[in-house]
């Protein structure tokens, strides 16, 4: 699950993951071909989508109305035309005023806190990339961000982007000596935002990060989330935000998250991607081994399934988290074996990969590519 805010946040230029674009890329052969091969000589039980590797040429795609596989976005998890063009921009000019001006008219809570992590994100790689080329003069270090925040120190905005920049700083390493105090400077930000939105639940939801990070007690933790809740009950960004703290990686257990998920899905409002919660639960605690596909056509997995697919067909237009929700059910569906089903997630999702469970791997693209390979070669 943290994979899913790195990459909102830190992945190429516009965000969600600094980690795994840093990491040495895989191989990869024709996923068409890979596909035909997993059919034909393997079954599902012994050879799994994750097992499939892919080449680098993937022209084949586009005869079949797919995205070449070196043509595929890494960045967000769907289309954000407005947030590409604004945030282009930003760094071509190293004006902040672009991204500011997009941040400004986001009135969409939901699209507000992804568009907050991904200028953050991009933040973050700007000036990871900067450093990894020895900070060169003249280079781009993300200088955008601090004059936004030198020049405009009340724009809620710009200390909302900074906060979560700091978070993802932090993140990246977090076996550094500053990691904490990183986090704490991330906090104080966190609190000058809130105060120059009252109303905006995005400094809540970045303070989730940090109430992660630092190991908040729960009853801190519980006060945290009334803060959230009290602004947007229903925001799907703010618990995919706090399942972690109550998983059992972090600071709680499997029926932690089981049950905060379950309670959330139970009082979701028509329109609503929170019956999804579930599946998200049972990606974060699945075991180590688990290339079978009975694992995923048991009574869990199954419910969280149904569950996820009923709320993406109910769900509001153009909601900012549903391709999320569609690249997790890809994955599911693909490992059930489930494998029409699977493909309508392929038409919906194709071209975009920056989503869990894809950015949990080496090749976000190429893993995508292998899932979607199968649903499509087997539908």
């Amino acid at each position: 699950m943290e994979a899913l805010f790195l990459l909102i946040a830190l992945v190429a230029v516009l965000g969600v993951v600094v980690l795994p674009m840093l990491r040495r890329r895989r191989e990869r052969e024709e996923f068409e071909r890979a596909a035909a091969n997993a059919q034909a000589r393997t079954g599902p039980a012994e050879r799994s989508p994750d097992q499939v590797s892919l080449s680098k040429d993937g022209d084949s795609a586009a005869a079949g109305g797919l995205v070449p596989v070196e043509q595929l976005d890494i960045r967000l998890p769907g289309p954000d035309d407005a947030l590409v063009d604004a945030l282009e921009e930003t760094q071509r000019t190293q004006d902040w005023r672009p991204a500011g001006q997009l941040l400004a008219l986001t009135d969409d809570s939901e699209q507000r806190w992804q568009r907050v992590q991904s200028l953050a994100g991009a933040a973050a790689m700007e000036l990871a990339t900067w450093r990894a080329a020895g900070e060169q003069p003249g280079g781009q270090d993300a200088g955008w961000l601090r004059r936004w925040r030198a020049e405009q120190p009340n724009d809620a905005g710009g200390a909302q982007v900074y906060a979560q920049f700091l978070v993802w700083q932090a993140m990246a390493d977090p076996g550094a000596a500053e990691y904490r105090i990183i986090l704490e400077e991330a906090r104080t930000v966190c609190g000058e935002a809130a105060r120059l939105a009252p109303d905006d639940p995005v400094p809540y939801i970045t303070e989730l990060f940090i109430a992660r990070g630092l190991s908040y007690r729960r009853p801190d933790f519980d006060a945290l989330w009334g803060q959230v809740t009290q602004r947007d009950p229903a925001h799907m960004g703010a618990h995919l935000a706090a399942l972690p703290y109550l998983s059992e990686k972090w600071h709680g257990s499997r029926a932690d998250a089981d049950a905060f998920a379950t309670a959330a899905a139970a009082g979701a409002p028509s329109g609503s991607l929170l019956p999804a919660l579930p599946l998200f639960a049972v990606y974060d605690h699945l075991p180590d081994v688990q290339l079978s596909p009975s694992l995923y056509q048991g009574a869990v997995v199954a419910d969280a399934i149904e569950a996820a697919q009923f709320a993406v067909n109910g769900v509001r237009p153009a909601h900012p988290v549903e391709p999320h929700v569609r690249h997790l059910l890809l994955c599911f569906l693909v490992r059930a074996e489930r494998y029409p089903e699977a493909a309508e997630q392929v038409r919906a999702i194709d071209g975009y990969v920056g989503a869990i469970p894809w950015v949990d791997g080496e090749n976000p693209a190429g893993q995508y590519a292998a899932y979607r390979a199968m649903a499509i070669a087997r539908q």
